[in-house]
């Protein structure tokens, strides 16, 4: 066997990054080398399930190389010569040195499944981050058409990663992601609270149409005090009891919905201002809503995959308690849009919701509501 490289030759070892899966790909890549059939042992990794291209080429070149004959592969360097011939097209830095290096630091190669296991874990958390972050950034694309749809398939993408890795790491009842979940994004959103001011207002107008619209619940409205106010309308509609702006604020006294120093006549005059439909608004409120939904699940989940401590257990579990939320608004929004299938919905505003806060409702100090 060759003798072990300095340092300084080759520059794979110098710049290889300190994540334990690095070293755990080396040695498996090292069993494979000195042991090819081994490969009988191996399942359920791809090329790519590496974390660099040099190790991507060199795991496809072994599964793609006919297999040596053992007497002669531990006479010469011949295989290794062709392994580092095929890799060499798709990575060009790699040396025979790296490739004698790696079967050096191999601890044992019989142990190349259990190396292989880690290589398939830590690619499960990396496709599972990159499939929250393609989420979190459909969010917030406001050149989509339809923003609803898209988001919602890109959260069945997410669901069916989060399924393709329970399918290979099955879930352990009861271990939940050690990662706390990060907290709602805040933001103020002038457009969601006028919208919501403009639903609150025809729904005190027009309280024959709250019936309608029983899909939207408080928590969908950005700010305490418009979700306090949409309880109360949807309290006093229930009741069969008169609805105008005075009936509304008493009530909303009675809930002490005043209590954080918002001022009746500015509820009055807020509630005295109707326009457009109790449907129209109540749709942009849960349209608002589940957008702000599924950013907070994707960061949730991000935050998890984030997190290389968690277990691929722990990632189904947390991923799917967050994919629970969506599902929750998700049917909320198919019965505010007729329950049809995603590609016969009707076609979204043209106006797009304004970016998600809805999640951060209950988390944001309570707001005047004002015009």
């Amino acid at each position: 066997m060759p003798h072990t490289p300095e340092p300084d030759e080759d520059d794979l070892d110098a710049i290889a990054p300190p994540q334990p899966v690095f070293h755990a790909e080396q040695a498996l890549l090292g069993a494979l080398l000195l042991d090819p059939h081994r490969l009988d042992d191996v399942n359920g990794i791809a090329a790519d399930s590496f974390s660099t291209a040099p190790h991507a080429a060199l795991y496809a070149a072994i599964r793609t190389l006919p297999r040596p004959d053992p007497a002669e592969h531990a006479k010469n360097t011949k295989w290794l010569d062709r392994v580092l011939a095929t890799a060499l097209e798709e990575a060009r830095g790699l040396t025979a040195s790296y490739l004698h290096a790696l079967v050096q630091v191999c601890p044992w190669p019989r142990h190349a499944p259990a190396y292989a296991r880690m290589v398939e874990a830590e690619h499960a958390r990396r496709r599972l981050l990159a499939a929250a972050e393609r989420l979190v950034h459909t969010v917030h694309d406001v050149s989509l058409p339809h923003p609803v749809q898209t988001v919602l398939a890109e959260a069945d993408a997410l669901a069916a990663v989060v399924d393709d890795i329970a399918n290979r790491f099955p879930p352990r009842s009861g271990v939940l992601p050690r990662t706390p979940a990060p907290p709602p994004t805040a933001a103020d959103d002038t457009e969601a609270v006028e919208e919501e001011q403009l639903l609150l207002a025809t729904a005190t107008a027009r309280p024959d149409d709250i019936d309608a619209v029983r899909w939207l619940i408080p928590d969908d409205l950005t700010l305490p005090l418009h979700a306090g106010l949409w309880q109360c309308l949807t309290t006093l509609a229930r009741r069969d009891e008169p609805i105008d702006p005075v009936t509304v604020l008493w009530e909303a006294q009675q809930r002490g919905l005043l209590d954080d120093g918002s001022e009746p006549g500015e509820i009055l005059r807020m509630l005295a201002e109707p326009a457009g439909s109790v449907g129209h608004w109540a749709e942009r409120a849960l349209q608002r809503s589940l957008l702000a939904t599924a950013e907070h699940t994707g960061r949730r989940v991000e935050a998890y995959a984030g997190d290389s401590a968690n277990t691929p257990f722990q990632l189904v579990a947390g991923a799917r308690r967050a994919l629970a939320d969506i599902a929750a608004v998700r049917t909320r929004w198919q019965n505010a849009a007729g329950a049809t299938p995603p590609q016969q919905r009707r076609a979204a505003p043209a106006t797009r919701a304004g970016p998600p806060t809805t999640t951060a409702a209950h988390a944001a100090r309570p707001t005047r509501a004002t015009r």
